[in-house]
């Protein structure tokens, strides 16, 4: 056990230079440290599904070789799980190796919403919804601290495209923030409290997440509680004096004295308080001195059961969208398949950018599918890949005819498609949702030879299935991580039970998303112009067909819901809702279900979606077996954030609950009647007829001034939206000698 300096008594024997240094890293991975007093520096490195301690040079896209670390699945693939207690297991894993390590801090989860399909990044974020990303992230971060190092919550804010990202400004309303963007960032503080939390690089509403008050204090300190230290994403900082001022403790990478300068020159000439750089540096090195002790004793590492957790992890995030009876392959179909892709044989596994991990090793499917038939099944490339050394030059038109002629000969063709690499990586976004072309080609041909085709697919983000009619299965494996490979085989070869659910929806076409037309903005801004209706929460309350829905996953079994209950407890604020449901396990086969349950406000007074998802639970069934599923939602759960109040209200009234195995395959519906709070909108200068008609007390004011009939009159329909100083203005209203504003001193 490592001697943790005392933070107080470092923070008073201190000079200004060196507390501005300790705000800022002494190189690209490393805080900064006071020798005469004690304070070491810490490393903070790449995440979030692997370690990225890279053993040379430093760079922050990757490039450069790291030393070897489990390289679990993507959150692509770990949000597809819907599985919290996997999630814990996999951060304590992640935790190991980082404090084995001598790492501090592993920068991540990322939690931000996929608002595109496009998102270059999207393969490092969990879902396209708040709370699934929320509990999910809370279980990492949980995960992973619980072996004494750190996480970095990340992006923070409304970081959800990679084009123009180090200066684009999100312009996104506050009911739209409040809740989509930010609630899974704070479920994540309020319940699993991050060591750190990233800002990201773009603007929110025209001013940098690292100089925006707003956000890094006012909510996410004063509202939510968060205790640790606020650091900047790399190269985030754009004035760090001001930046200091908004809530921003450390800047990452070093800026060689350049910005520590600036602030020792902004304290001396009284333009910054003291005490404000005080509060960052006792943030930063109360995160080093809970350090310490981790640091001092790294522990052991067992890589291959941390291997073989990455093999569950991968299965249980792979999602089987569509399958005949021709999955799972057994006896005489496994041992006379073929397989056929490049990806097969060289993995695309993790994504490109700065989550790039060096793994400990790495399966291929065709490996272990030969090794699980004991047979060493036939295979062909089938096309070329961009970006894959001995691939990417290769004769398509040759490589499809070696395909077609194998396919013609096998009993199943096991055709592994998916992104090559250069199509999706952080620092660019997508630009298109298909396949590519020679890819499609070799399905199409294979098909027309052989009916029994089966698709597995690698990508970090979704890709359109218009092509899915010329397979009988199609298994999303999405970025699988170094066991990947593995993971597929026992899926198709029925060792596993797919059980994985689509965290993101899977649309038609481009032209169908949320932001389509809003994405990714052009002059510097990006306008989030649909709202709060992001993923499916727009195609299904805008009734747009698509091809696969939010939470959808078929599996080897069946399941069946019966007993559906809601049972409603106290009013207003203090509601909430005691969901309750019976889940069989209908087939002969074990298998996972995802029980969802989502909430529906058909009363509302603003637009609310036809259905949101505030609750789930992943159950293991036997064959036959039966479970009792209670979930339990509290007025957050019902409430919406008030645009006006700046603030959440339950508004009551008639609730829809449903729970189902997707938000399009409801199995069971209830309503309930919810007792809502009293709503009172603030009257002022520029309220309406109408508003000041319906307040409690304004009405009463407003009413005592109207000309005789004039409630009953046919017009009044027609001024119910006019502000009452207009009414006022054109005479139809006389307030009295006080005027407008004595009506308002009288309410």
């Amino acid at each position: 056990m490592t001697d943790v300096f005392d933070v107080e008594r470092v923070l008073a024997e201190l000079t200004l230079e060196e507390k501005a240094a300790l705000t800022s890293g002494s190189d690209f991975w490393h805080t900064d440290s006071a020798d005469r007093l004690g304070v070491p520096r810490v490393m903070v490195t790449d995440g979030p599904h692997g370690l990225r301690k890279q053993a040379t040079e430093a760079d922050h896209l990757g490039l450069n070789d790291s030393v070897p670390a489990t390289c679990f699945p993507p959150a692509a693939a770990l949000g597809s799980s819907w599985d919290a207690d996997l999630l814990h297991r996999v951060g304590a894993a992640l935790g190991r190796e980082t404090r084995a390590n001598d790492v501090a801090v592993l920068l991540g989860p990322g939690i931000n919403m996929k608002r595109s399909p496009l998102c270059g990044r999207n393969f490092e974020y969990l879902a396209e919804d708040p709370a699934l990303a929320g509990r999910l992230g809370v279980a990492l971060v949980s995960g992973v601290q619980s072996q004494g190092v750190g996480t970095s919550l990340k992006h923070y804010a409304a970081n959800n495209q990679e084009a123009d990202r180090m200066r684009v400004s999100a312009e996104v309303d506050e009911r739209t923030l409040r809740e989509i963007y930010l609630p899974a960032f704070e479920r994540v503080v309020k319940e699993a409290q991050p060591w750190t939390v990233m800002c990201s690089y773009n603007k929110i509403n025209g001013t940098y997440a690292s100089q925006n008050h707003w956000l890094l204090t006012e909510v996410l300190r004063d509202e939510w509680g968060f205790e640790g230290l606020v650091v900047s994403d790399w190269g985030a900082v754009f004035d760090r004096v001001a930046a200091l001022a908004a809530g921003l403790d450390l800047e990452m990478p070093a800026s060689d004295g350049r910005t520590d300068a600036e602030l020792v020159a902004a304290v001396r000439d009284g333009s910054l308080d003291e005490a404000v750089l005080d509060v960052a540096v006792r943030r930063v090195l109360g995160m080093i001195a809970r350090a310490l002790p981790a640091l001092a004793e790294p522990g052991t590492l067992d890589h291959p059961a941390h291997h073989e957790l990455a093999r569950e992890a991968a299965a249980a995030g792979s999602v089987l969208l569509k399958n005949d009876g021709l999955l799972p392959l057994t006896g005489d179909d496994a041992t006379r398949a073929v397989v056929i892709g490049e990806f097969a044989r060289t993995p695309r596994y993790q994504g490109a950018g700065s989550s790039q991990v060096n793994p400990t090793r790495l399966d291929d499917a065709l490996t272990a599918l030969r090794t699980a038939t004991g047979t060493e099944l036939p295979f062909a490339a089938g096309f070329s890949v961009a970006g894959v050394p001995g691939s990417q030059d290769a004769d398509d038109d040759a490589l499809l005819a070696e395909a077609v002629a194998a396919a013609q000969d096998a009993g199943t063709v096991l055709l592994f498609l998916g992104l090559p690499a250069p199509d999706e990586s952080e620092g660019y976004d997508r630009t298109h949702l298909g396949l590519p072309a020679n890819q499609l080609a070799v399905l199409r041909a294979v098909a027309a030879v052989n009916p029994r085709v089966a698709v597995v697919l690698a990508n970090g983000s979704a890709v359109t299935v218009e092509w899915q009619d010329d397979a009988v299965a199609v298994l999303e494996c999405w970025l699988g991580g170094q066991a990947g490979g593995s993971a597929a085989a026992d899926l198709l070869l029925g060792v596993r039970n797919p059980s994985g659910r689509l965290a993101e929806t899977i649309p038609h076409r481009i032209e169908d998303t949320p932001a389509f037309g809003n994405f990714p903005g052009e002059g510097g801004q990006v306008r989030y112009g649909e709202g709060i209706l992001i993923g499916y929460r727009w195609y299904d309350t805008r009734a747009i067909d698509v091809a696969y829905p939010f939470g959808h996953g078929l599996s080897y079994t069946s399941f069946g819901y019966d007993g559906l209950t809601a049972e409603v407890s106290g009013t207003g604020a203090d509601s909430a809702v005691r969901v309750a449901v019976t889940v069989t396990n209908t087939g002969d086969r074990a298998g996972a279900e995802v029980v969802q349950v989502y909430v529906g406000d058909p009363e509302a007074a603003v637009l609310r979606p036809v259905r949101e998802l505030k609750g789930f639970a992943k159950v293991e069934l036997a064959p036959g077996e039966s479970r009792l599923i209670e979930i339990e939602l509290d007025a957050r759960d019902l409430s919406y954030w008030h645009p006006v109040l700046r603030r959440w209200v339950v508004g009551g009234g008639r609730t829809v609950i449903e729970v189902g195995a997707s938000s399009r395959d409801i199995r069971a519906t209830a309503e309930v009647t919810v007792s809502g709070e009293p709503i009172v909108t603030p009257l002022d200068t520029e309220s309406t007829f109408n508003e000041w008609l319906h307040h409690p007390t304004g009405g009463a004011v407003l009413t005592g001034l109207l000309p005789e009939g004039m409630l009953e009159s046919e017009m009044i329909a027609m001024l119910a939206d006019a502000p009452l100083r207009s009414l006022i203005g054109f005479g139809m209203v006389d307030p009295g000698e006080d005027g407008l504003e004595g009506m308002l001193a009288r309410v």
